[in-house]
């Protein structure tokens, strides 16, 4: 089974990108990030006629995330928990059959952070704890799980271009990958790092030809239960994307189970 996730900046401006891309890498599931609509605005029927089943949790002008599934999802949930008052539109999860066992498999948008001197940035801690709480709920009830997404966190140097450009910034910050890594130390699987030790990158800002210089960041990650890790062939991401007309600054990264 082939699952994705890709952050498609806007589905208006990404419509026919997304299509093109679903035809050529023909994958059974997809978590999408800021799809940046409402549910109801959603062009649904131009993937449920490609075959796909279509789950969203939007939000008009901002956030959104989607799941798209060649195979019937189950028990589809929206929103983060942990915070009643948190209206952003970052999170949804379902459960999914893979070789016979009941899989969940979640489209996170993490918060950037940024200005860090601002209220953004506890609020992308406070998210990152309560993501953290989740997943140990899940470990608790021995539930496998995929948490798929645009994490806005550059884990190691070896994700960056350049580490001292990034020094300060949310995305980069001790607090911010400390968090990272404890919810990645509780038996979870960074699905790349397993399976390829070199640099790759997921994101190419649209500015000073970030794109054109290979001045990328690796922000997008697809984390594993011990269940599902177990079942892992390979993890690729489709850098190609980045190159096709009205990209995102995003590309997809995927994985075969």
């Amino acid at each position: 089974m082939k699952i994705a996730t890709w952050n498609i900046n806007g589905i208006k401006a990404r419509l026919e990108t997304l299509q093109a891309w679903l035809k050529e890498a023909e994958p059974d599931l997809v978590a999408l990030q800021e799809i940046k609509s409402i549910d109801e605005n959603f062009p649904r029927t131009v993937f449920e006629d490609m075959g796909y089943e279509v789950h969203t949790h939007g939000q008009k002008g901002f956030n959104g995330v989607a799941l798209f599934s060649k195979t019937p999802l189950e028990d589809v949930q929206r929103g983060l928990p942990g915070d009643d008052s948190d209206e952003q539109a970052r999170f949804i999860s379902a459960l999914i059959a893979v070789e016979g066992k009941m899989v969940r498999v979640a489209s996170l948008y993490l918060p950037n952070g940024n200005p860090v001197d601002t209220p953004k940035f506890p609020y992308k801690l406070g998210w990152m704890d309560r993501l953290q709480s989740w997943a140990e709920a899940q470990l608790k009830a021995e539930e496998d799980f995929i948490l798929a997404g645009d994490y806005n966190v550059i884990p190691q140097p070896i994700d960056c271009h350049d580490p001292k450009a990034w020094e300060g910034d949310a995305l980069y910050r001790p607090e911010t990958r400390s968090a990272f890594f404890r919810l990645k130390n509780m038996g979870l699987t960074d699905a790349l790092r397993q399976t390829n030790q070199d640099q790759a990158y997921t994101f190419w800002d649209y500015q000073a030809g970030a794109w054109q210089k290979n001045n990328g960041i690796r922000i997008d990650h697809l984390l594993l239960s011990p269940g599902v890790a177990d079942m892992l062939r390979r993890c690729e991401v489709d850098k190609h994307v980045r190159a096709w007309e009205k990209p995102s600054d995003h590309v997809p990264v995927w994985i075969d189970i």
